[in-house]
């Protein structure tokens, strides 16, 4: 998809087409070489952790057609913003990560180990 990095040191790949994510809407957790992009980590949502995300003030849950963002449901794929992650997996709420189309800019953060704990793609 792009010469960007995953955290397994790979190709990045796409996180979501359906809905379409990224901080860019190009279904890709990459920064295109932007400074300040921060959504990095390609998570697929549980009830859990959107319940969680709400209760923060950061609601994914309900539409916002400006934003192009139809809202988040349980299983849905979505490049989270890094900092969002952390809090979460802090609190025992993180969602399931998919360290392919995770950018390696999150090991700026979180430890590799962590989110391997929490990884859908590995065996």
């Amino acid at each position: 998809m792009s010469e960007e990095k995953n955290v397994l040191g790979g190709a990045l790949m796409a996180c979501s087409y359906a809905p379409l994510t990224g901080y860019f809407r190009d279904g890709s957790c990459a920064t295109h070489g932007e400074q300040g992009v921060a959504h990095l980590v390609c998570v697929r949502a549980t009830r859990e952790f959107l319940e969680f995300s709400a209760a923060r003030g950061n609601d994914l849950v309900t539409p916002r057609p400006e934003l192009r963002f139809r809202g988040l449901a349980p299983g849905d794929r979505w490049c989270l913003h890094v900092l969002r992650w952390v809090e979460a997996w802090r609190a025992g709420a993180a969602p399931q990560v998919v360290l392919e189309a995770t950018h390696e800019g999150v090991l700026d953060y979180v430890p590799l180990a962590a989110l391997k704990e929490r990884a859908l793609d590995l065996n």
